[in-house]
Parts: structure tokens; sequence; C-alpha cells
């Protein structure tokens, strides 16, 4: 199997929302953010599926020298050699893939979160750093779209977060900020078992509401000039906005189901953004 045909399988098998979006890029463009992607689907899926933290530890530590080797000539995974020869042009640096690897193991070290300041830096390892190698993917040219990439990049963890509360509890992660638990008067051992209560639901509302304000900062944020370059990540917007606002209509069911949009309806709204430019 050729390193291109690896990471396409990667990227396909994953379900993403994401992979819906590259499906209308010109193909240099689709090659360099489908390898990306299945990079960062293999480092996250060395915490979520390896069960021995000093194992997933261990992996990570691999990535860590594979990342190192291939910027230095000597590639070995099919990843990093599907990725490797797209990097320079589109400003794939070694230091994004390390920041990368370092919110992973962030998921080794720590199960929780003291206050959003403290998830945020979590968040801007995992998805800023993604966000803002994407943009340059797509074809930014203004240096002003960073920070509009960076800032859905939150929008889209958050709404990760939220879908994900139950599945995180089963593997004792809490993301959920603890003062906003305390806040809301949700214990962390009713999210371990996984216990709905309308105090639960006022949180998640909260969250939510948080989300939101994040996609409507990121619209804001995004330069006029790098709008039509950006519409990828306007794809994923809105289609994850689209899964946020299904969460909430369904009332945060999120503690005993995975919430989620089928792929015709992903191909449905990436397709509108692309040719009619709205959600």
């Amino acid at each position: 199997m050729t390193p291109q045909r690896y990471v396409q399988e990667k990227a396909a098998a994953s379900g993403s929302s994401f992979y819906y979006a590259f499906l209308f890029l010109p193909a240099p463009r689709r090659a360099a953010i489908t390898a990306f992607y299945a990079f960062c689907r293999e480092v996250d899926d060395v915490v979520d599926e390896v069960q021995d933290p000093s194992v997933a530890a261990h992996k990570l530590h691999w990535w860590q020298l594979e990342v190192a080797r291939s910027f230095a000539g000597q590639a070995q995974h099919p990843v990093m050699q599907a990725l490797m020869p797209l990097a320079a042009e589109y400003k794939i640096t070694e230091a994004h893939l390390q920041q990368v690897i370092a919110g992973c193991q962030m998921d080794l070290n720590q199960t929780r979160y003291l206050d959003f300041a403290g998830l945020q830096t979590y968040c801007h390892l995992v998805a800023g750093i993604v966000g803002e190698v994407a943009a340059n993917i797509f074809g930014q040219t203004d240096d002003a779209t960073t920070a509009y990439a960076h800032t859905l990049g939150l929008a889209f963890q958050l709404t990760n977060i939220i879908r994900d509360v139950g599945e995180d509890a089963l593997r004792g992660r809490i993301y959920l900020p603890i003062d906003e638990l305390q806040r809301f008067d949700v214990k962390a051992q009713d999210l371990l078992q996984r216990r709905d209560s309308p105090a639960f639901q006022a949180l998640m509302q909260f969250q939510a509401e948080r989300a939101h304000g994040l996609y409507d900062q990121a619209l804001a944020l995004l330069p006029d000039a790098d709008r039509r370059s950006q519409k990828p990540g306007l794809m994923m917007a809105s289609i994850y906005r689209t899964l946020l606002r299904e969460i909430e209509a369904a009332h945060f069911p999120v503690l005993t189901q995975r919430v989620a949009l089928t792929p015709a309806r992903k191909l449905w709204l990436a397709w509108k953004m692309q040719a009619l430019g709205r959600f």
C-alpha cells in the first residue's frame, strides 16, 4: 500500500466531518490536508485506543522521534512519507506536529481541568494548531486568518467535548472545567456514573452557548480576502454547528448516547457551503 493510499484510507475510515470538507479541495491541497489529518488521527488514536498509559506514552515518544526524523529526511511511517513532500509548500513545520503530540500527551497526564483557561491550553494544542495548519493548506493569504483558525478550532473542540461527555467519562476523563461543575452544582461522580439532572442540563446549555459564541467570533475574524480560500473550514463549521444544534434540540443526551449527523447530511451541508456560500 502506498503512503498516499494509507492516509486516504485512514481519513475516510474515521468518518469525521473534516473528511467531507476535504472532498471539495483541489487535488494537491486535498493530499496535504488528508496526510495531515491522518497524522492527527494516528497520534490521537494512541491515547484513545491504548489501554496501558505507559505503552501509550512510549508510542507518543516514538511519534516525537518520527517527526524529528521526518524533518531530517528519514521518514519511516507512511503518514510521514505522505506528508513530508508537501510540508514546505503548505508551511507545515516540525513545531506544529510536535505541539499536536504534546496535546495528546496531556490526555495521558491530565483528566481534569480546574478552569476554562486551563482547558484552553489543551484546546490550543489539539485544535488551535490543527486549525492553523489547515488554514495554511487551504490557502491563507492574510495573517489575520490565523486568529480565525484558532478560534474556530476552539469552537470545534468544545463541540467535541459536549458531544463526548459520556464517552470521556467512561475513560475517566472530564473536560468540563471543575469550577464550572461547582458553579452549576454538578458532581464529577454524576458524570462518571452518567447521571442526568436539571443541573447537568443547565451546565451543558452554558457550554453550548460558549461554543456558539466562539463560532460567531471566528466568523467575524475571517478576513474577506480569505473567505473563498477558507471555504473548507466554513464547511466544517456548518457541519459542527449543526451537530451542536442537534445536541441542544435533543436536550443533551450525551451522557448515554453519541449524537451524530448522517454522512449524507454532512455531504449536503458541505456542498451547500461550497455552492451557495452559506450555512
